[in-house]
């Protein structure tokens, strides 16, 4: 049951990344992007075209940092990929989001969101193919943190961890203490009123694209980098994503980061109890219950509570 409780505290730190993006489009945007979650493989796979290259131009950068596979190409190669994902999310807006946003209600954009995430999801399989990718090849280890109850930790997952409280932190910081956060969670509250205010809305658009993008990218290699890549990692992820958005409330950035952590801890103990083949289901049954009893989510749809 340990086990189960840090596993899933892992795997909700990841999908807080991706539900962070999604929220803020929800709320900002109103409408439900089903592409969201396909971002985690551009970024995971743009990740691996980075680690690659720059280890075959910088060779001596390609060694692990500490008892961790992660090497200092693979690091360098995270914030590439952010910057990466985020401007193909913003390139998405462009070609696609903003010209039904233009002329199409909210309810057309979603059903081009499932459009889009099929089209990226087959571009990466046409690309780099169906079988799973790994960024090292070489075996990490766990280490024993406690025999009974036995606790399995890889340094990985240590990493990992840290990266993605990083990074929320980093983001409650731009949120509460710069000029741009401010305007941001004007823009979220009220647009009108923030565009009179002289807040321009069509870059805090854009802004919100390349966040959500970058987060979801680095979500995409810490999972790629604990597990595996594939193809069809952002579809997996899908369901997961849009249950922490709606536990935590949409439009709020903090409730997006606690349902993350509600959703992968009831899925690590489901697993103790359950077959793994009934795991997919329990963002369903987290969604359903929910909405029966606080359809709002834990923070409502306050941005910035």
């Amino acid at each position: 049951m340990i086990q189960n409780l840090a596993d899933g505290i892992l795997t909700g730190a990841i999908i807080s990344l991706g539900a962070i993006g999604l929220t803020l489009i929800m709320h900002i945007l109103r409408f439900a992007n089903f592409s969201s979650a396909e971002l985690l493989g551009i970024g995971a796979y743009s990740a691996l075209v980075f680690d690659r290259l720059l280890a075959a131009l910088v060779p001596v950068l390609h060694e692990a940092i500490g008892p961790s596979s992660l090497t200092w190409t693979l690091a360098a190669s995270i914030v590439l990929a952010m910057a990466v994902t985020g401007a193909s999310a913003a390139l998405l807006d462009k070609l696609v989001f903003k010209r039904i946003r233009e002329n199409a209600g909210p309810l057309s954009m979603v059903f081009a969101s499932f459009g889009v995430a099929l089209i990226l999801r087959n571009v990466i399989t046409l690309i780099f193919g169906h079988r799973a990718a790994l960024y090292s090849n070489d075996i990490a280890f766990a280490i024993v943190v406690s025999l009974d109850p036995l606790l399995l930790i890889k340094p990985d997952q240590v990493v990992v961890l840290g990266a993605a409280l990083v990074l929320m932190l980093a983001l409650h910081l731009v949120l509460t203490r710069t000029s741009f956060g401010y305007a941001l969670r004007a823009v979220a509250e009220n647009p009108d009123l923030a565009q009179v205010a002289g807040v321009r809305l069509s870059r805090m658009v854009i802004a919100v694209w390349v966040i959500g993008g970058g987060l979801a990218a680095a979500a995409g290699v810490f999972y790629g980098l604990t597990n595996h890549m594939s193809p069809h990692m952002g579809h997996n992820f899908v369901l997961p994503v849009f249950a922490a958005t709606i536990v935590g409330g949409i439009g709020s950035v903090y409730g997006a980061v606690l349902g993350g952590f509600v959703v992968g801890i009831a899925s690590g103990l489901a697993l103790a109890v359950l077959p793994s083949g009934y795991i997919p289901a329990m963002p369903f049954l987290i969604i359903i219950g929910v909405l029966l009893l606080r359809p709002n989510g834990l923070f409502g749809e306050e941005l910035h509570r």
